[in-house]
């Protein structure tokens, strides 16, 4: 199998269990389950950090261009209800 899929594939693994990870999270009621959860959602959004770098360094993913500051600011106000 070629780097580049492995990696995307990885990539999209990583991406399901976070979302996987918050919905458990937000559905948690004992407070040391939920910390636990947490914790491990840490480190799997470390690792998909990790291979993001790794994707983007060899050319496999090209991200979105990026806002700029105006468009930021927009949506944070939005966000925020202002």
């Amino acid at each position: 199998m070629q780097d580049k899929v492995m990696i995307n594939d990885a990539l999209s693994m990583a991406k399901g269990e976070l979302t996987t990870y918050a919905n458990v999270i937000a559905e948690c009621a004992n407070p040391n389950l939920r910390s636990t959860i947490q914790q491990i959602r840490n480190n799997c959004e470390t690792s998909q950090y990790e291979l993001y770098r790794l994707a983007q360094s060899k050319g496999y993913y090209k991200p979105a261009i990026m806002a700029d500051s105006s468009d930021v600011q927009q949506v944070k106000s939005q966000l925020m209800g202002q």
